[in-house]
């Protein structure tokens, strides 16, 4: 209840009632709440015009009753829409990473026509060496080689990866 304000009817019998409505509404299932539940019935009161009332303490246990069943349903619908919400931004989130993955293989697919483009020994020296992770000079062993042939090869394929790469920004 607020300090300040004096109760009379309605608000009188409310405070004369606290402690029975306080148990009624646990036995009811508020719990906790019952305080809370009891201070939105205090709010209720003195913002509607105070009318005669037959039995006013039934009208309380009535509408704290209705107070505690309209804080419930609101409850509910607000558990409902936030399960709602995320369940929709989890789909979003699904398709958002099932799009960036079909467009990552795209793109490899992309990067590895643009390797076999540059010729076979560029493209085997590039994925022994990035991706295998062997030396510049084992590779040019295996491939019986020079080290500045294996050089120029990853030259090669760099600048049409970056080529490839300034397109894919520029979309």
């Amino acid at each position: 209840m607020e300090p300040d304000s004096t109760p009379d009817g309605l608000g009188q019998v409310l405070v004369e009632e606290r402690a029975r409505l306080l148990r009624f509404l646990a036995a009811r299932g508020a719990g906790d709440e019952a305080e809370d539940v009891l201070h939105d019935l205090w709010q209720r009161l003195i913002a509607t015009p105070s009318q005669p009332i037959a039995d006013p303490v039934a009208y309380l246990f009535r509408a704290a009753e209705n107070v505690m069943r309209d804080r419930r349903r609101s409850s509910v619908s607000r558990a409902r829409r936030q399960q709602d919400w995320h369940d929709a931004s989890a789909v979003e989130h699904e398709e958002a990473v099932g799009e960036r993955v079909l467009i990552a293989r795209q793109r490899l697919r992309e990067a590895e026509s643009v390797l076999a483009a540059q010729g076979p020994r560029v493209s085997t020296v590039f994925r022994r060496y990035r991706l295998d992770g062997v030396g510049q000079a084992a590779i040019a062993r295996e491939l019986g080689v020079s080290l500045s042939s294996i050089e120029k090869d990853l030259q090669k394929a760099y600048r049409a990866l970056a080529q490839l790469r300034e397109s894919f920004d520029a979309e």
